[in-house]
């Protein structure tokens, strides 16, 4: 029996490792034309490694910063970088599990809990994280000055939030994330938010609801879109090689609807 359940352990860490790994993500980065790199952001005695992707156009671009999700900074994630470089747009995505010994790879190949390690990340670390992730590239060379956040799963909620705590960004894309709960953080907004929200999805659908009437309260632009017969995750699953109808549509969908308000900022 002991034998059983080590067993059984083993093929779950390597469902998930495989998961996490998202060849078919990383294969499509490997052949981008557009000058990806990683970055390291300093701030006080903190560093964030960070993956950046420049697009090829001839003026200075606006800026998106990519909130991983819970799973850290995949493949995916770097490869949405590339995508939105393909738009026109820096994009930088920051591992917000970095530490002195590393980030998400790192805990991946030890056999670490990422998502539980990244739900006990301190807030005011996530916040001063970002905050440096977003100056950093603002003061990119080739960045116009604009900066907007957009997230994904745990970093939709994330999303969401970092608008309450940043003046500057000039709108935050929510990607299946739940909101603040407080009206006096919804309160502290600056920039209208944008909800990408799954069918399938009660979880985090569910508080589109309240979510819509407090941000309204607070005299707040909120619209968000929920896209039926989605799953949650559908912007990663939509791309995958074994990815369902509605998951495929919604995420073209979604795009199409991101690249235009994107190109209003």
């Amino acid at each position: 029996m002991k034998r059983l359940l080590l067993l059984a352990a083993a093929l779950v860490s390597l469902t998930a490792l495989t998961g996490q790994a998202q060849d078919w993500a990383k294969a499509k980065l490997d052949k981008s034309p557009r000058h990806g790199e990683w970055v390291m952001v300093k701030h006080g005695d903190r560093q964030v490694n960070c993956y950046i992707t420049y697009p090829e156009v001839s003026n200075k671009a606006p800026a998106v910063v990519v909130i991983h999700e819970i799973f850290g900074l995949t493949d995916w994630a770097r490869n949405l970088t590339d995508e939105l470089a393909a738009e026109g747009y820096i994009a930088i995505a920051p591992d917000l599990l970095t530490t002195t010994n590393g980030g998400t790879e790192e805990l991946i190949k030890s056999g670490g809990n990422v998502g539980k390690a990244i739900q006990a990340l301190p807030p005011d670390q996530i916040t001063a994280d970002l905050n440096a992730v977003a100056d950093y590239v603002a003061e990119q060379p080739s960045c116009n000055g604009k900066v907007v956040v957009a997230g994904f799963c745990w970093g939709g909620g994330q999303s969401f939030r970092f608008a309450t705590n940043n003046k500057n960004i000039k709108a935050a894309f929510v990607f299946y994330g739940t909101p603040p709960k407080s009206g006096e953080d919804l309160a502290r907004i600056n920039c209208p938010v944008y909800g990408f929200y799954a069918g399938n999805d009660a979880r985090v659908t569910a508080t589109v609801p309240k979510a819509t009437d407090m941000m309204k309260a607070a005299g707040k632009m909120y619209e968000p879109v929920t896209y039926d017969g989605a799953g949650h995750g559908f912007m990663r699953a939509g791309e995958a090689p074994d990815a369902n109808a509605a998951n495929i549509k919604a995420h073209d969908d979604a795009w199409t609807r991101w690249k235009e308000l994107l190109g209003k900022i």
